[in-house]
């Protein structure tokens, strides 16, 4: 644990958790289906064959679909970018429906553990609706989470702005967990404490404003 991570927050109320690279290990059903889908691009003359490694396609993981394609294709025609995003987010979900999704180890223990506190728990990701749904149906996480927003939800605007429109409706002190810039900058922007879990995808300069860094998510029951 780091020395930042030490710091204890007082009379926290309400943590927002990030989903992917923050409570599930992603990669394991993302890479599959990035594959898939550029492969079609491939087929269709619009990407060169190339083998992609996990830790490449990584990148995106925490991007809304919008951010992903502009970083990732920018000058891909539109409906192929809908075409292959579409291929990306059906294949999630069958994959997430087969039971190949995988939630770090302790992540239900620490957010049972939170609830049992009378923490007040939301779901905030940068996903659609359909994604959310199946992750829930999934790994059963209405069970610990009061809340579910993702950023279809609100036309996938910035995290930091979905935070602004909704914080309000839970009570304060607040934190945010996740493992993006996203996250942290939604923290940040919106004067909450947040905290940036190392073990996920981003790279370590992602997490140089947040309020604390982890390297374990059981660490979160240190903070509050």
């Amino acid at each position: 644990m780091s020395l930042r991570s030490k710091m204890k927050f007082p009379g926290v109320k309400t943590i927002y958790f990030d989903f992917d690279g923050t409570l599930n290990n992603s990669i394991k059903i993302y890479s599959p289906a990035f594959r898939m889908a550029y492969d079609f691009l491939v087929e269709n003359k619009k990407a060169e064959t190339r083998e992609w490694k996990d830790d490449e396609i990584s990148r995106w993981l925490g991007y809304t679909r919008i951010e992903m394609w502009d970083d990732f294709m920018k000058d891909l025609d539109e409906s192929f970018k809908d075409r292959a995003g579409a291929i990306i987010g059906r294949e999630m979900h069958n994959q997430l429906l087969s039971g190949n999704g995988c939630l770090y180890d302790n992540a239900a223990e620490v957010l049972q553990s939170l609830k049992k506190r009378g923490l007040k728990l939301v779901f905030l990701s940068n996903c659609s609706v359909r994604y959310m749904e199946a992750a829930v149906a999934a790994f059963n996480l209405d069970g610990y989470f009061d809340d579910f927003i993702c950023s279809e939800m609100y036309d996938f605007i910035p995290k930091h702005e979905v935070l602004k429109i909704i914080k309000n409706n839970y009570p304060m002190n607040q934190v945010i967990v996740g493992d993006r810039f996203h996250d942290i900058e939604a923290g940040v922007k919106n004067e909450i404490y947040s905290v940036y879990c190392q073990y996920g995808y981003g790279e370590e300069k992602e997490g140089d404003m947040a309020s604390a860094k982890i390297k374990d998510i059981r660490e979160i029951l240190t903070l509050v």
